[in-house]
């Protein structure tokens, strides 16, 4: 069955658009980031399935922008959720639950001494730049630029085309580097000797670090007294339990966590070296950093969520669990495509806990009209696929209905390929979130 239905969702996607800017709270979710028949809201969702608007069912991989790694409504964190909802969710004093997940933090993650927790990953990762401009006296952040987001604040925002609003002073003291190349920190380094606070990068995506890349990275900070932060919202409990840090034996000096922390709960987490975050504390004689200080910050729901998700994740070896599904996905992706002589314009690849898709068109350029034509095509088919994060919940039978429908919708990316996109694609394509205008 083709679904085909999205009525009720166009009707109140135009009401949104009145209300709220781009329609939705996070860009990644708008409008422009999907095919026009599409799902515009989800009403919800259980384990890897979820249900739009108009009744239609998917299974769901893009799973809460890769926060919901159990799947939807997991029961266990749920019950402790529930729990502690009954108890109250903030305070005029610390909670002890604060202190219980700080506990399961510093043991966890290796470059955990002392945590602090906020609501969003952009919040942590600021508070970390501020860190390290304090710890260092320094003004300049080296940020790799392959890594697509770091934080919704200037200091990120202002190095994207997205920068309006912005004052120039501020862009200027964002530097970048290019991920597996080392001589392009060496040259910054070299450029603006002293004057660099911190590098901060993820530890990886789909391309694995060569030649020691990120012990390389260490030792530089290392050698020029600059903060090495890692950002670890993707890798964070997904790639292994103690993080990305855990698998490629590489220590950063502050870490950012978050998504999968609390299985689509709102939670994120700076961790790092003591005498850095200690600077955001009360017992020092040094100039205090106003670090993280938000009403909701340690809200003990989220925070009981997070010590559930840990908990499962732990018990059942999950990173291990959806890297054997991640796999399966590429894999049975790449043989349909290699099937049917369609391997040279798209292909599944990366880290098999989080897969990424390439799409190219007749040329073989990266092409994000035929990506709208995969979303569009899998969409029908019962599959939402803007990206992948396989979670706990997806096995074997979301699996081979996946791989059925993908086999569907590249069917019609082959006649595209020889017809053209018009007669296949409905509407305008997707658009880049980091864009200059409209």
């Amino acid at each position: 069955m083709r679904i085909t239905n999205f009525s009720r969702s166009i009707a109140l996607q135009q009401r949104a658009h009145q209300l709220i800017p781009a329609g939705a709270h996070t860009y990644s979710k708008a409008d422009d980031q999907f095919p026009e028949l599409s799902p515009g809201f989800i009403v919800r969702g259980k384990g890897a399935y979820v249900w739009d608007l108009d009744g239609n069912q998917y299974i769901d991989w893009g799973m809460g922008l890769r926060s919901v790694i159990l799947g939807h409504a997991y029961e266990p964190v749920l019950s402790m959720v529930r729990e502690q909802l009954e108890l109250g969710s903030n305070f005029t004093r610390p909670s002890p639950i604060e202190v219980e997940l700080a506990e399961i933090l510093v043991d966890t993650i290796p470059s955990a001494q002392m945590v602090k927790y906020a609501k969003n990953g952009s919040d942590v990762t600021a508070a970390a730049v501020r860190l390290a401009r304090a710890y260092t006296g320094r003004k300049y952040i080296a940020i790799c630029r392959e890594h697509p987001f770091f934080s919704f604040y200037d200091w990120f925002i202002g190095s994207t085309p997205v920068d309006a609003g912005i004052p120039e002073e501020i862009k200027q003291l964002t530097l970048k580097f290019s991920y597996n190349n080392i001589a392009s920190l060496e040259e910054l380094f070299d450029s603006y000797p002293g004057q660099i606070a911190a590098v901060i990068m993820e530890p990886v995506q789909a391309a694995p670090p060569r030649e020691n890349f990120l012990q390389r990275v260490r030792q530089l900070c290392d050698q020029n007294g600059t903060v090495m932060i890692l950002d670890e919202m993707i890798t964070g409990f997904r790639m292994d339990i103690q993080g990305a840090q855990k698998l490629f034996n590489v220590k950063p000096d502050l870490a950012t966590f978050g998504k999968a922390i609390a299985n689509g709960f709102s939670l994120a987490v700076l961790a790092g070296k003591r005498e850095i975050m200690e600077l955001g504390g009360i017992h020092h004689d040094k100039p205090k950093v106003f670090l993280l200080s938000a009403t909701n910050g340690a809200e003990t729901h989220a925070l009981a969520a997070g010590i559930a998700t840990i908990n499962e994740l732990k018990k059942n070896d999950v990173p291990l669990y959806i890297a054997g599904i991640g796999q399966k996905l590429i894999d049975g992706i790449n043989d349909i495509a290699a099937s049917m002589n369609l391997s040279q314009y798209i292909r599944a690849y990366g880290y098999p806990c989080s897969p990424v898709l390439e799409f190219k068109d007749q040329e073989g350029n990266a092409s994000l009209p035929f990506r709208t034509l995969f979303l569009q095509e899998t969409i029908a088919g019962g599959v939402l696929m803007p990206y992948i994060a396989v979670s706990y919940a997806h096995g074997e039978c979301e699996l081979s209905a996946t791989l059925a429908a993908v086999e569907k919708a590249l069917i019609v990316y082959k006649k595209s390929l020889s017809d053209g996109l018009n007669k296949y694609l409905t509407g305008r394509p997707v658009k880049p979130v980091f864009r200059k205008y409209n």
